[in-house]
């Protein structure tokens, strides 16, 4: 049906249309008006009359269809002449005598220019392009003369505006210059009273030295004469002190029969000996069980050191050379967690390679009793990891800005010399690093062996 309707189009209008056409494009107010006489006919199409790009706004009212569609219906009113004919039908039935005066070529003088070249542009009657060519001019002119108007009458109240502030500005200065003037003699009368107050603190100022000088001469006159009776009270009690020692001296030397140098020598051996057992008993020191001989870092008979089990003939890969070396008397097993993990399962989330890794661990430590330590690197953490760390096994993560490799090597060198370590990594340069200190480095394949038995 819309194919027919599209050909019957009159042959007139699709020639006027190919003969006449704009040189420029609409003007603002022309094309605004063409877009609100589309938006208002539009609802009195059907569905199936409208173009593809403009049904889906069939349901908007026509302030919305406006704002919204306003170009797509301007694009469809230029391209589609089929549409273009059916909106002006529409406007021919609510405008019947201006679409008239537009066919007839005489359009009403009285008619808003704008509104003619509107409906002249949709209803494309002969010499339509001089009408909105007139109406583009003549609405321009209105524009100009309605600018003009409106610059007139700012200029007007501008200029009546810089009357009012000129003379409030003149109020002003004549009020300021007044309080100036007072402010002026006010501060000149106040400089008065202050070279007066100024005078008079200098003299209460030369009167209060005066009075200081004699209090500070009072007070050394006061202080020489303490000073002479505090020395003479010190050389008394001097004397007294000697007598008194004298006698009691004597009286010591009568009652015991002995000289005074034995008695001192007595007294302060007595106190050191006191002084140590009171000592004793508040640290509550054991004997002595330690010896010097004990302290001399040696190999024991029949105790097994890291290298002695390295010299065994087990594989490098064999599971029971990590049983061999957890077995050492004060073991400790330092892993490096997320070394081992993506060796032996790298699809896994970490979340889930920590909680599998560290589940065997748990089994091991219970198993060989040695001390075990999971060390993962912190860098890789978006947040705090919420970890109930297993029984026997101490979890560790490095801090902003340090490596786990760098926190293995400080637990290996926090270990006394002597004290078999163990360490679980693949990177050569944590091995050479822990095995320079003392430690016996192991792959993480062999951990991943020695777990997969548990």
């Amino acid at each position: 049906m819309e194919q027919a309707a599209s050909g019957a189009e009159p042959a007139g209008a699709a020639g006027g249309d190919a003969a006449e056409a704009l040189d420029r494009p609409l003007p603002d107010g022309v094309r605004r008006r063409v877009v609100a006489l589309v938006s208002d006919a539009f609802g009195g199409l059907t569905v199936a009359e409208l173009p593809a790009q403009l049904r889906q706004y069939a349901r908007f009212t026509p302030n919305r269809r406006a704002k919204f569609a306003g170009n797509a219906m301007a694009a469809a009113l230029e391209s589609d002449p089929l549409f273009r004919q059916r909106i002006g039908e529409r406007i021919s039935h609510s405008q019947p005598e201006l679409a008239g005066a537009l066919e007839s070529g005489s359009p009403p003088a009285a008619a808003d220019p704008v509104d003619v070249a509107a409906a002249a542009y949709v209803l494309r009657p002969p010499g339509w392009v001089k009408l909105v060519a007139a109406a583009g001019e003549e609405a321009q002119r209105a524009d100009a003369e309605r600018a003009d108007e409106e610059a007139r009458r700012e200029l007007e109240r501008l200029r009546e505006e810089l009357a009012v502030a000129r003379a409030l500005t003149k109020s002003e200065t004549e009020r300021l210059r007044t309080e100036l003037e007072a402010a002026r003699k006010e501060a000149e009368s106040l400089h008065r009273k202050l070279r007066s107050a100024q005078s008079d603190v200098k003299r209460g100022e030369a009167a209060l030295r005066r009075v200081h000088a004699e209090t500070e001469t009072v007070r050394a006159e006061a202080a020489a004469a303490v000073s002479a009776a505090e020395s003479e009270t010190r050389r008394i009690k001097a004397r007294l002190g000697e007598a008194e020692s004298a006698v009691e001296a004597s009286r010591r030397a009568a009652r015991e029969g002995r000289s005074v140098e034995d008695m001192r020598l007595r007294l302060l051996l007595d106190t050191v000996l006191e002084s140590a057992q009171g000592l004793r008993r508040e640290l509550a020191l054991p004997p002595a069980a330690v010896r010097p001989g004990d302290t001399v870092d040696a190999v024991e008979p029949g105790r097994m050191s890291p290298k002695d089990v390295a010299a065994r003939a087990l594989s490098e890969t064999d599971p029971a050379l990590l049983d061999q070396l957890l077995a050492l008397p004060q073991s400790h097993l330092i892993v490096d967690g997320y070394n081992v993990t993506k060796t032996g399962y790298p699809t896994m989330p970490l979340e889930k390679q920590r909680l599998r890794l560290l589940g065997g661990l748990a089994m091991l430590a219970a198993q060989s009793g040695a001390e075990t330590t999971c060390v993962f690197d912190g860098a890789e953490l978006a947040a705090p990891v919420l970890l109930a760390p297993p029984r026997g096994v101490r979890v560790l993560f490095s801090k902003p800005g340090v490596t786990a490799d760098e926190l293995i090597r400080q637990l290996v060198r926090a270990e006394p010399p002597g004290r078999p370590v163990v360490v679980v990594s693949t990177d050569r340069e944590v091995a050479d690093g822990v095995a320079q200190a003392g430690a016996r480095p192991v792959a993480s394949a062999l951990l991943l062996k020695r777990l997969s038995r548990i």
